[in-house]
This record gives structure tokens, C-alpha cells and sequence, in this order.
């Protein structure tokens, strides 16, 4: 039978799940799958299970209560395996490696930062503070050229946005870097400039967002900047 998982920790792990079900409807009952030194918290995986608010946080509230008790490898919602005996095979397989990022996790959380810029007040910089485009959208206005010096403006904008995004990622990075023991950077989307996941130690978790705050007032009120934390660290796993 299929198996759903929530997370990894090794054998020396309290496993205090008194009180918890797992996801479905009704919860399934969780147990655990026991490899040499590595132990994997899971339950029968319910039928056509879907992100509802109910069994989200019945995954979240697993995850919480292992972490509150030592390092776990936290699985985002969906993880399924086919069975207990794959589980098994993965879980003894990977334990150097489970237990190196264990380690690495030890007594920390995520917390993840997506950021954006106002288009218009962008635009407005680059045909200020660019000669060339500045220069280029005057001849449009003025009549001087058509389609093609309309495509050339169009380009060379473009290209100053995606350089400016850019540079503004590299200094939330930069800013935020400090405060964390690892960061994941990922590629950003929609509208925002940066998306990246800080792993931040717990005791830390007020200095980082003081220093987000910081570097949101920093860069003005033309950028909208996300926190979203703390989470368990499912991107370091």
C-alpha cells in the first residue's frame, strides 16, 4: 500500500506522536518505518489526497511537534512512496547523507523572501538616469522613427530591467546572507526580483527579521518585500 510521509530523523529521535493523525479523511493513524539508524515518520496515504486546509496543517502540525523534540528532515505535503519496504530501502541507502543534513539542520528553521518592484517608478529611472534611452524615447515622442526605433528603446529597456532586477537580488542576498547558516536561491516569478530560503538558526530568528525589515525600509516603498517564516527548512533537505 502506498505510504505517505512527513519526515525523516534518526533512531535517537523521541518520536512523540501521541495525540497526532496524519492526513486524510478519515486520518490515517501514523507510525513509523525503522531503518539502521534512520526512521521515517509516515501513515497509509488516504486516496486522492489534495492540499484541503485540514490535512496541510495535520502535516504541519507533525512536522512542528518532531521538531520541537531535535533535527528532522522535514518532506513537503505530497511525499508518497509505494511502500514500506521502498522507504526502507531509501532510508538505509542515504543515512551518511540524511544524518550529514541533519546535522546541518540542527536547531534551525527557513524562512523564505520574495520581493518585487513598482513597474512604473523602474521605467521612470531608467529613462532618467540612461542617455541612450532617454535619448531614444525623445525621438519617438518627437516623431523621429518608427516601429523599429520603438523596438530598439523597447529592447534596451528590457535589458535594463532584467540588469537592475539583478543587482537588487544580489543585495538582498548579500544583506540577508549574514544572518543565516544557508541560502537556497531559486528563480523568481511573476513580478518579483528575487526568491530565495535563508536556513536560520532559532535563537537567530529575531535578528533575521529585523534584518529583513531593515533592508525592506532600506530599498523604499516602491518594493514590495515577503517574509515567509519560520518554516520548517524543507528547502535544505
Amino acid at each position: 500500500m502506498a505510504v505517505y510521509v512527513y519526515a525523516i530523523t534518526a533512531a535517537a529521535h523521541p518520536l512523540r506522536l501521541d495525540g497526532l493523525t496524519g492526513v486524510g479523511n478519515p486520518p490515517e493513524q501514523l507510525r513509523t518505518v525503522d531503518g539502521r539508524s534512520m526512521v521515517a515518520v509516515v501513515s497509509d496515504s488516504p486516496e486522492g489526497l489534495k492540499a484541503k486546509r485540514r490535512d496541510v496543517l495535520a502535516h504541519q502540525s507533525v512536522l512542528e511537534r518532531l521538531m520541537a523534540d531535535g533535527s528532522v528532515l522535514p518532506l513537503r505535503f505530497g511525499a508518497i512512496a509505494p511502500d514500506d519496504d521502498a522507504v526502507l530501502e531509501v532510508l538505509d541507502e542515504r543515512a551518511d547523507a540524511y544524518q550529514e543534513r541533519l546535522s546541518a539542520l540542527d536547531g534551525c528553521v527557513e524562512f523564505h523572501v520574495k520581493a518585487s518592484c513598482a513597474e512604473e517608478p523602474l521605467l521612470r529611472a531608467i529613462l532618467t538616469e540612461s542617455e541612450e534611452a532617454r535619448r531614444l524615447n525623445e525621438d519617438i515622442r518627437a516623431g523621429r522613427g518608427g516601429q523599429d526605433l520603438r523596438m530598439t528603446l523597447g529592447e534596451l529597456v528590457a535589458a535594463e530591467v532584467q540588469r537592475r532586477h539583478e543587482f537588487f537580488a544580489a543585495q538582498t542576498v548579500e544583506a540577508l546572507s549574514p544572518a543565516a547558516r544557508e541560502v537556497r536561491t531559486s528563480e523568481p516569478t511573476g513580478e518579483d526580483f528575487v526568491s530565495v530560503s535563508f536556513l536560520v538558526e532559532q535563537a537567530g530568528q529575531n535578528d533575521f527579521m529585523t534584518a529583513q525589515k531593515d533592508l525592506a525600509d532600506r530599498f523604499g516603498e516602491d518594493f514590495a518585500f515577503r517574509l515567509h517564516g519560520p518554516l520548517p527548512p524543507y528547502s535544505f533537505v
